[in-house]
């Protein structure tokens, strides 16, 4: 395997962005949506093209589908603003690199502006990629830590920054922080695993009493659910691991905190909406109607959430959101999970008339007050660019009060994870292990053995 050098953001705060610029909004995560053949879906506009001077045009082609109405939107307002052509394709839920494959097949009709998630991303689509680091969007970037870069040159852009963490119903957790039972009085003293895991069980002996069907929502574990757990979830013993061995990959995980991963996994199937045996069919979009309706206390998810949540009825008052504790390190000083896994890339064999426009159309999009206004509000992202806009996102404002009370924040390493059938097969194992079709040790095995594996094929 080359030697790379790759900057990201896998340790920068909120706080950190922050002290470039101001605060900006939240962002989303892209799941998976199949037809009844098994093919995936992509929702696509086109914005009406008006004389364009150079000839250029863009075809973006969207990870997020929860923000692709605002950037069908954003789009056109810019072929209005500027006379070029913007096309918007949003990938279905967990279907991206599956449609960027098929899209970039295409040859002159292919996206000229795409994402990867980081070094594991880069490897496979490097060839595509453009040279960033003479572009007006580069000089934008609040820290160059934000940029994704190898051999000295600038391949992609990070565009959102982003927090997750477990999301509470104040309201409700106030209730039981009232309640004659609980054994954990005040928020400030939820602050260890062995403290969330009294705090769950008793929740859920009571959930009667407190008006509720469970502690947590379901642990959903189809395609448009599962990321959270394989992906985020599994993020936790990674970062531990890295940190007490002092490294930020590995081509062998060793799986140190894999018990504790089994503890919170065990935490939250136990105490959920439904039995462990229904996971396999239950949804994200399941998960999040039972939170909005006050079903469970506790959400596992992102600051990308928050419009959802809201729009569903639950104001801020109502919304927090807590470090995922699993029992490892100092966790009265632990803070949210916050990086990020969206860079954008230009086409490096778009024509350079569409390159030109692409780049022109990002580096309007976070430097106008349109796009700025847009990507703040409309989409709900904080982006690491110097022109950002204030976050009206609650979980936004928890991150950096978490960081300005001196919590760690805990790094997205999940950007370092071998592959997407890794991660197909460490979520196949939780399944099996919730259903009692499976054991632990097959869990085990596809961290641990499974890593190993797929990173040597990603280094052939």
């Amino acid at each position: 395997m080359k030697k790379e050098t790759i900057k990201r953001a896998a340790a920068v705060t909120l706080a950190a962005l922050m002290a470039g610029s101001a605060l900006a909004g939240c962002g989303g995560n892209a799941s998976s949506n199949t037809d009844s053949k098994g093919d995936s879906k992509a929702e696509s506009s086109k914005t009406e093209s008006k004389a364009d001077a150079t000839g250029g045009k863009v075809y973006y082609l969207n990870f997020k589908p929860e923000q692709d109405q605002a950037w069908q939107d954003l789009a056109k307002k810019y072929t209005e603003e500027t006379g070029t052509e913007v096309t918007v394709v949003t990938a279905a839920e967990g279907t991206y690199e599956q449609t960027l494959t098929s899209e970039m097949a295409k040859g002159d009709e292919a996206p000229t502006l795409f994402q990867v998630n980081g070094p594991v991303g880069l490897a496979k689509w490097e060839d595509f990629c453009k040279d960033l680091s003479g572009t007006d969007i580069y000089g934008q970037l609040t820290s160059k830590d934000y940029a994704l870069e190898k051999d000295g040159k600038v391949y992609g852009i990070a565009y959102v920054i982003e927090s997750y963490g477990l999301i509470y119903n104040k309201t409700l957790l106030n209730k039981y922080f009232e309640s004659d039972f609980a054994t954990v009085k005040k928020i400030d003293d939820l602050n260890s695993f062995d403290k969330l895991k009294t705090v769950a069980e008793e929740i859920q002996k009571n959930a009667e009493a407190l008006g509720v069907k469970a502690a947590f929502t379901s642990a959903g574990m189809d395609s448009s659910s599962d990321w959270r757990f394989k992906t985020h979830l599994a993020n936790l013993p990674i970062y531990f691991e890295y940190q007490a061995d002092g490294i930020t990959d590995t081509d062998a995980i060793k799986g140190t905190y894999l018990e504790n991963y089994k503890n919170i996994w065990d935490l939250y199937i136990n105490n959920s909406t439904c039995k462990p045996s229904e996971l396999a069919s239950k949804t994200g979009a399941e998960s999040e109607a039972e939170f909005i309706n006050g079903d469970a206390v506790f959400f596992q998810n992102g600051s990308w959430e928050y419009s959802a949540v809201t729009e569903g009825g639950l104001k801020d008052e109502d919304l927090g959101m807590l470090p995922i504790y699993i029992g490892v390190g100092d966790e009265a000083n632990q803070g949210l999970c916050t990086g990020t896994e969206n860079y954008w890339c230009v086409n490096s064999n778009a024509s350079e008339a569409n390159q030109a426009a692409t780049e022109a159309f990002i580096n309007w999009c976070v430097t106008s007050e349109t796009g700025t206004k847009a990507m703040a509000e409309a989409m709900g992202f904080v982006i690491p660019f110097k022109a950002a806009q204030e976050s009206k996102n609650v979980f936004v404002k928890a991150d950096k009060e978490y960081t300005d009370a001196g919590k760690k924040p805990v790094s997205w390493n999940f950007t370092t994870m071998p592959s997407e059938d890794w991660k197909n097969g460490v979520g196949a194992a939780l399944t099996q292990y919730a259903a009692g079709t499976g054991d632990w040790d097959a869990v085990k095995t596809a961290f641990v053995d499974g890593w190993k594996t797929e990173k040597a094929k990603a280094a052939e």
